[in-house]
């Protein structure tokens, strides 16, 4: 390395508040998401007085294994985290990497893509059902495009599955294509997306496409349980009624290695798997072999902003990433504003790390 290499002296774990614009309601699946609530971070801190932070999901072991050591001993800038244990770090490693090299996240990875990155909204859930005592309907969710197009959000994805878990079968599905219908309609030239949180069965997801067969989707994400004979057969019904739609999979449990034969039979289009819970390291890895498959990413940001910020570097760094998930919403205490969205577009800093100062305790 020919920049310093700092010994790790602390890490600390935090705890920072997300806020949405609005109230997210209701998916195929969960209840209310609520208006944000709090995220774990971890505070990587070095002799040298430089800090790397970011998200974790689940906590790690004993860190004391890690205070004492030399950077370069837990963090390798060509592949990523060197000890899985040390995983749960992902993002903060990577991030103080960055501070040291004097380098973006993105440029660590390689700058195989580009800073201006295509987002979509993904933040268009059941508001049509609330209130339980008095639903607004339609015309909440057209609303709710409204507001984030608002926000320079030009690509709009639906969570679909009404009929699930709250509506009868049969009347869930006609709202979902009753909005899917409407949200194109006021969208025209969006990349609309819909995310049904396997919700459906392969039969009933075939209806629904049916209905909707005219509206040019972008993606079909996660229509119902994976299972490589239904991705199979649904691919085949798409090559008939919307050929261009792709077939999204991998954000609920990913077993990647089962999804990967399938996704190179052409049955899997774009691979979701999160950006923090599954990583940067295990995208750096991974990213080659999709390429390889002419499969496509778009890493998993769903719930905290920062994770967009995240996946946004990524696909900037690694390329072979069309999209990327947008959370809209601040997290307190961080000064994102090196990040920019304008016309579905997310500009990525050149600043060090993710390029994200570390906010007061």
């Amino acid at each position: 390395m020919t920049h310093p290499d700092p010994i790790v002296v602390a890490v600390d774990v935090r705890s920072l508040r997300t806020r949405y614009p609005r109230t997210v309601g209701r998916n195929a699946r969960l209840g209310s998401h609520g208006s944000g609530g709090r995220s774990r971070v971890a505070v990587v801190s070095t002799d040298t007085g430089q800090t790397g932070w970011g998200l974790v999901e689940e906590l790690g072991g004993d860190t004391t294994d890690l205070v004492g050591r030399p950077l370069s001993d837990l963090v390798d800038a060509d592949v990523g985290v060197r000890d899985e244990a040390h995983l749960w770090l992902d993002i903060a490693l990577h991030d103080l990497l960055g501070v040291v090299a004097d380098l973006p996240v993105h440029a660590l990875l390689g700058d195989r893509g580009t800073t201006s990155v295509e987002v979509y909204d993904g933040a268009l859930y059941f508001d049509d059902l609330d209130p339980d005592d008095a639903p607004r309907g339609v015309a909440a969710v057209l609303q709710n495009g409204r507001d984030d197009a608002a926000l320079g959000h030009t690509n709009l994805k639906l969570k679909i599955g009404r009929g699930n878990r709250w509506m009868p079968r049969a009347e869930g599905d006609l709202r979902d294509i009753e909005i899917t219908r409407a949200v194109r309609d006021a969208h025209p030239q969006a990349k609309l997306l819909v995310d049904a949180n396997d919700g459906y069965d392969l039969a009933g997801f075939c209806r629904y496409l049916d209905a909707v067969a005219g509206l040019d989707l972008y993606w079909v994400e996660e229509p119902f349980l994976d299972d490589a004979d239904d991705l199979a057969a649904l691919r085949r019904h798409l090559d008939t009624v919307s050929p261009s739609t792709r077939i999204a999979e991998g954000e609920t449990s990913p077993e990647v290695d089962a999804l990967l034969p399938v996704a190179a039979r052409g049955h899997i289009d774009v691979l979701l798997m999160d950006v923090v819970s599954y990583g940067l390291t295990r995208w750096r890895r991974l990213m080659p072999r999709l390429v390889d498959l002419g499969v496509h990413a778009s890493p998993h940001a769903w719930g905290r902003p920062l994770k967009t910020l995240y996946a946004a570097q990524l696909a900037a760094g690694l390329g072979n990433v069309d999209l990327v998930e947008g959370v809209p919403g601040t997290t307190d205490g961080v000064d994102a504003s090196g990040y920019d969205v304008t016309d579905g577009h997310l500009t990525v800093p050149d600043r060090p790390g993710f390029g994200l100062p570390l906010p007061e305790p």
